[in-house]
């Protein structure tokens, strides 16, 4: 099925700009600021789109720029029994087209099991084909933590996650491995070099390996204790983020209690990075025993080949880090949040942090998506303290954030709204287009009905970010 888009006319554009223009205006006179901020750019256009599936829910990455110029994007479900739905976005034409549903393309459709409801991963490009995996979206709520739902009347359990390709020529889907004992796959990272794919199970915290060249999947075990299993002291929050140095194949991820792991790729084997870790008093402190944060986990991260260096995010706290890999050191940089955040001391809203955090095409600039806070008559509108999910604790702005590695430079462009004037909602996606144009997913309300979908925003900043 093709849904496709028609271009915006001028006069409509201008309209949104005018909006949000209006909008700006009045939320700096609610917080007593002047509109024009120091290191932020003009107005920013944020367009949304409609995939044409209305039960699209929040969804954690699943976002991909690649090589044929193309936006690929997973749309989550809640659902038993429908799947999460994988699309694409063409700049050139403007259209959307449906790619696939992700339980068929893990051969499970008609087998009446919990369904492939996510892709909590990003995609990695390799050879004209873009691989990712796929993990649960259905849950049971049990002691307020979300588990692998307990299926309905006449329904299997969850059969556990895949690693999948997808080839962009031909549209076929490859069914590579499925992750042991019924778990979702949360986390993954991929060695192009040496065809390799690593990922993180949910919720348990096993390490997989899937060697492409003998299509061998080895589990090496637990990571974190218990993982999101857990209880008391065998709980910790799993990393969400996988990174491969190129050079040597290793792969790395972190433990909520801060320490740095790595996969070492001449033994098949992980070790625990000596001498450096996450434990950072610019971090925060925190109870990895307890459930509702990152604890020390970094967030998101990317492999920055000019730097033969990580780039990562804290997720709780907001700071950017640097860790060189060879020496090994972590080297705090600044705090990646929105201006407004850093004035008000505010944390961020999203209980875990923000995921939407990328290279953008020139390898030279990190592009991050993350909240600020939101005043009414002056006064700060807050939400509840704690939680035990990965959740939006309150109502937030959302700003573009960017990051010129080689200058050190930081710019808040400013928050955004879509041309309705409401807020994006449960941003944790992020892909950047060869124009710089940025994509993400968002909660859209549109007659009275929600859906999380297609958001592309554009602004002056195209120009000046290199």
């Amino acid at each position: 099925m093709t849904h496709t888009m028609t271009g915006r006319k001028v006069s409509a554009l201008l309209l949104i700009v005018g909006v949000l223009s209006v909008g700006a205006a009045r939320l700096c006179a609610e917080r007593g600021e002047s509109p024009a901020r120091p290191g932020a750019s003009d107005e920013l256009v944020a367009r949304t789109f409609n995939s044409g599936f209305e039960l699209a829910h929040d969804t954690y990455n699943g976002m991909g720029a690649a090589s044929d110029g193309r936006i690929y994007y997973v749309l989550s479900s809640e659902s038993h029994e429908t799947g999460a739905q994988m699309y694409r976005y063409d700049p050139a034409t403007d259209g959307i087209r449906h790619v696939g549903d992700l339980t068929e393309a893990c051969g499970e459709k008609g087998l009446r099991t919990i369904v492939q409801g996510k892709s909590h991963v990003n995609f990695v490009e390799h050879k004209g084909r873009l691989y990712f995996a796929t993990h649960v979206g259905y849950y049971s709520i049990i002691d307020g933590m979300e588990k692998i739902g307990v299926p309905p009347q006449g329904y299997q359990p969850y059969p556990g996650g895949h690693f999948l390709a997808y080839d962009m020529q031909s549209g076929s889907f490859e069914e590579l491995a499925m992750a042991p004992r019924g778990e979702g796959i949360l986390t993954m990272g991929m060695d192009t070099r040496r065809e390799r794919i690593y990922g993180l199970t949910w919720p348990s915290g096993h390490f997989l390996r899937y060697d492409m060249a003998d299509d061998g999947l080895a589990d090496l075990g637990p990571v974190s204790r218990q993982g999101e299993n857990g209880k008391g002291q065998q709980y910790r929050t799993l990393c969400r983020s996988i990174v491969v140095d190129p050079r040597d194949g290793s792969a790395y991820f972190t433990t909520g209690d801060g320490d740095i792991m790595r996969y070492v790729y001449d033994s098949d084997s992980i070790e625990l990075v000596d001498g450096e870790d996450m434990r950072k008093d610019y971090f925060g402190l925190y109870d990895p025993t307890s459930p509702g944060h990152m604890g020390y986990n970094w967030r998101q991260t990317v492999w920055c080949e000019s730097s033969e260096a990580i780039y990562g995010v804290h997720g709780n706290s907001g700071y950017l880090f640097r860790f060189d890999p060879k020496t090994p050191r972590v080297e705090v940089l600044e705090r990646l949040t929105s201006l407004p955040s850093q004035r008000s001391g505010m944390y961020d809203q999203f209980s875990y942090g923000y995921l939407g955090f990328a290279l953008g095409p020139t390898g030279r600039t990190l592009y991050y998506l993350t909240g600020g806070p939101v005043y009414v008559d002056g006064k700060r509108v807050r939400g509840k303290s704690t939680t035990a999910m990965g959740e939006s604790k309150g109502i937030e702005n959302l700003h573009l954030i960017t990051y010129d590695i080689a200058a050190g430079r930081y710019r808040d462009h400013g928050p955004i709204f879509f041309g309705s004037g409401q807020r994006p909602a449960y941003v944790n996606s992020i892909a950047v287009g060869r124009d710089r144009t940025v994509y993400t997913l968002s909660r859209i309300t549109q007659n009275g009905r929600t859906r999380t979908d297609l958001v592309a925003i554009t602004g002056s900043f195209q120009k000046t970010e290199r």
